[in-house]
Formats: structure tokens, sequence, C-alpha cells
């Protein structure tokens, strides 16, 4: 049974980007790329809940699809900043919230 699956991705949104310049990726080996590390995890509490009524449903990577706009929307909500591009960095919050 897989419990972390969505959790991993909460990592990807504020800080995994794809760096290009002169019309070619800059990271073409994982020497110069940052890889997510799981100590960026947050601490999360499965819960597995007990419903014998229902039929199984997949829980484990389907939230990494829209992870990024979850977070995105959740910092609007709270803000009234729109963040339009990944990663959610402080730098990119910071002018997100200087244009409101």
């Amino acid at each position: 049974m897989q419990r972390v699956g969505g959790r991993w991705w909460l990592v990807t949104p504020e800080g995994e980007e794809i760096r290009f310049g002169g019309g070619k990726i800059l990271h073409s080996n994982f020497d110069t790329y940052t890889i997510p590390h799981f100590s960026g995890l947050p601490q999360i509490k499965t819960v597995i809940v007990d419903a014998k009524d229902s039929p199984p449903q997949g829980g484990g990577e389907p939230p990494i699809i829209c992870m990024g706009a979850l977070i995105a929307n959740a910092v609007f909500d709270a803000t009234g900043a729109r963040l339009l591009q990944l990663p959610m960095t402080p730098e990119r919050i910071k002018d997100a919230l200087s244009r409101i």
C-alpha cells in the first residue's frame, strides 16, 4: 500500500525548476541539478479510514498532477497574489505580493 505519493509532491512546487538558456536545458546532468530530498517534506500524519461500505480507491500518484495548482491557489486565497510559475520561491511570492 502506498501512502506517501502525494506527500512527495509538496516539495516540488517550491523547489524544482528546469532552467533554460540559449534554447537549451541548462541542467543536462544531475551533478548540476538540485534534486528534492525527503528531508524537505513536511510532517503529515497518515490516517487509514475503515470504509468497508466503499470500494477501494487510488490514493498514491494522482496527487502529483495538481499539487502545484493547489498550493498556488492556496497562496492566492490567503494573500491575493497569483503565482503562475514554478517553483514558488520566496522571491517570486514577494514579487507577486508587490503587484497587488
